[in-house]
């Protein structure tokens, strides 16, 4: 007979006891998961040093130290999935959980059977590597989300302005080709004619920041002398001017 496949192991971090022993541990228990609990970030740690966690599930809000730093000391397991539960539903705070490296961010309370297909969405993701859905960008990063979020070749995600997708997204489209900056300064402007042309250099300079900030590597966009900028394509030298 065929054996089924393992359950999706799941290390779960909520400082409310109540809350983690008595809710979220058993029902999802009940979805078929492997739940192990922790109550304080040192108990997740020596769940992760002595057995393969898939995901891990946990608060924002805890007494040693918050759940973003959690989230991006854990970011270097690429193949580790993060989803962030908080009682905070800012956009503030789920952009930073997003650019920090989550792969989800839930507000509480959140609905069990919401969690747990939020646990499968992220598992499945990891599982099977890149979407053929999203679309390639440079040395392996990806777009995801409709392309509001790029994910860099070791899997941290960093959340899109408007701005800052649109001129990544035409840059993709001629990769390794120089894209002007006047074509660029139209796509930003969106036919206005008060746009400030400065502001493309200063989408430019957030992108590489924002990008440096979430530890995510450097981004293959490169100034082109009196022209415009290029996005390198993956297997081009990682030189040139920024």
């Amino acid at each position: 007979m065929t054996q089924p496949p393992p359950a999706l192991s799941v290390a779960l971090l909520e400082d409310d006891e109540a809350l983690r022993e008595r809710v979220l541990a058993p029902e999802l228990k009940t979805y078929g998961f492997d739940v192990r609990t922790a109550g304080r970030p040192a108990e997740l740690d020596a769940i992760l040093a002595s057995a393969a966690v898939d995901v891990v599930v946990l608060d924002v809000g805890l007494p040693d130290e918050d759940g973003f730093s959690i989230v991006r000391r854990l970011r270097s397991t690429p193949s580790l999935g993060l989803v962030l539960l908080t009682a905070r539903d800012e956009n503030t705070d789920r952009v930073r959980g997003l650019e920090d490296g989550a792969d989800a961010y839930l507000a509480k309370p959140v609905a069990i059977p919401v969690l747990a297909a939020t646990i499968r969405s992220v598992a499945r993701r990891l599982a099977s590597g890149p979407s053929t859905s999203t679309a390639s960008v440079g040395a392996d990063w990806t777009f995801h989300d409709g392309g509001w979020v790029l994910r860099s070749p070791d899997g941290t995600s960093v959340a899109l302005t408007a701005h800052e997708r649109c001129v990544l997204q035409l840059l993709h489209e001629r990769r390794g080709f120089a894209v002007e900056r006047d074509a660029l300064i139209a796509a930003l402007s969106d036919g206005s004619g008060d746009f400030d042309p400065h502001r493309l250099e200063m989408t430019i300079h957030r992108l590489r920041t924002k990008v440096s900030r979430a530890n995510a590597g450097t981004l293959p966009v490169r100034a082109v002398r009196a022209r415009g900028y290029v996005m390198l394509p993956p297997d081009a030298p990682a030189t040139g001017r920024r």
